[in-house]
């Protein structure tokens, strides 16, 4: 158990989060819509946003913010630490 818990400490990077706003307002300037903006019969047609588990709204191309968000995390203009994962089958991002 020793040698499981040495080994783990040295494979382990722990985080502390990072704020929600920055990528909140990047959403908003490239295109998200949110729930006032929309009808609810064109929810079944966009991916849904969600961050940090919550719902903030809706995206018609989830392609182009997808490589967007990738490229800037990838130009350190949003923290590495942001996971970006699109499910395509459930069409959420």
């Amino acid at each position: 158990a020793c040698g499981l818990v040495k080994n783990l400490a040295l494979m382990v990077y722990i985080t502390v989060g990072s704020a929600a706003y920055p990528i909140l307002e990047f959403l908003e300037e490239w295109g998200t819509e949110n729930f006032e903006e929309i009808s609810p019969a064109v929810i079944p047609q966009a991916t849904k946003i969600f961050v940090n588990g919550c719902w903030v709204g809706i995206h018609r191309d989830p392609d182009m913010l997808v490589k967007t968000l990738r490229r800037l995390r990838r130009r350190v203009d949003v923290n590495t630490e942001v996971g970006v994962v699109r499910d395509i089958r459930l069409k959420e991002l």
